[in-house]
């Protein structure tokens, strides 16, 4: 891992391959790692960057305000890439679109997987997760906030574990347990998503959606594609809401194309 040091801590991050640009962002629940089985494919033909937003994997939680856009655009300056292809799962994905907003002039395709919606009316389902991972953090149960939180998001609710390649869960413990812990300190620095009309997005877009995921964000994902002109809406059948551990390979071979325009 590389680091990138400044007055609210540091944030991590790591560089793979040749050729033009590509930003992974990583999902609310993991770090950087997720893309792993991703970034072998992508990076024959593209310099793959991938790091940990603040408060997740090896970058520091913040001391102080602070703007995920900002430490994006930070990061490209670092790196001294002026245009680049962004890929964004989930809040990363959420983060990615922010950054569009923006800095629409700093962005040449930009790929969602399952992002989130501010101010989307959450079903009574996403409600109980919510109250139950509160619950747990609050009485101080974080192994219960992750099995909630694996439950949601990787298991989903159409499949049993049975269906799951245990290592993947075993992948994600650390990963969500440091996203647990920092949760409360990086919600009260994050200033939040960006007020902008995502229409008014004008470069290339793929949205894509696990035929497992949760209903809302199936819901959310149709949106996201009607909404931004001429985006490309793609569904995964058999992931659920983490698509890059869920396929991919099918992942893979839908953004390789998608990426090279």
């Amino acid at each position: 891992m590389r680091i990138l040091a400044d007055d609210l801590g540091h944030l991590s991050y790591v560089v793979a391959g040749d050729g033009p640009p590509v930003v992974l962002v990583h999902a609310g629940i993991a770090d950087h790692r997720m893309w792993d089985a991703v970034v072998p494919a992508l990076a024959e033909r593209h310099t793959v960057i991938r790091y940990d937003l603040r408060g997740f994997g090896e970058s520091a939680p913040p001391t102080g305000p602070f703007s995920e856009t900002d430490d994006l655009r930070r990061l490209l300056d670092h790196l001294c890439h002026e245009r680049v292809r962004l890929v964004g799962a989930s809040w990363g994905g959420r983060v990615a679109v922010d950054f569009t907003l923006t800095h629409p002039d700093r962005v040449r395709s930009l790929a969602l997987l399952a992002p989130p919606w501010p101010g989307y009316h959450w079903s009574a389902d996403m409600v109980a997760y919510d109250e139950a991972e509160t619950l747990a953090l609050a009485a101080g149960d974080l192994d219960a906030a992750i099995r909630v939180n694996l439950d949601m998001w990787l298991r989903g609710p159409a499949r049993g574990w049975d269906d799951v390649a245990a290592v993947l869960a075993d992948r994600l413990r650390g990963p969500l347990r440091t996203s647990l812990v920092n949760q409360a300190v990086v919600g009260r620095h994050s200033r939040g998503a960006t007020t902008g009309d995502i229409a008014a997005i004008s470069v290339p877009t793929l949205v894509g959606i696990g035929g497992l995921d949760v209903a809302d964000f199936q819901d959310i994902a149709r949106r996201y594609a009607a909404e931004i002109p001429d985006a490309t809406l793609v569904e995964f059948a058999a992931a659920a809401h983490l698509v890059a551990l869920d396929a991919p390979t099918e992942l893979a071979a839908v953004l390789g194309p998608f990426l090279a325009r």
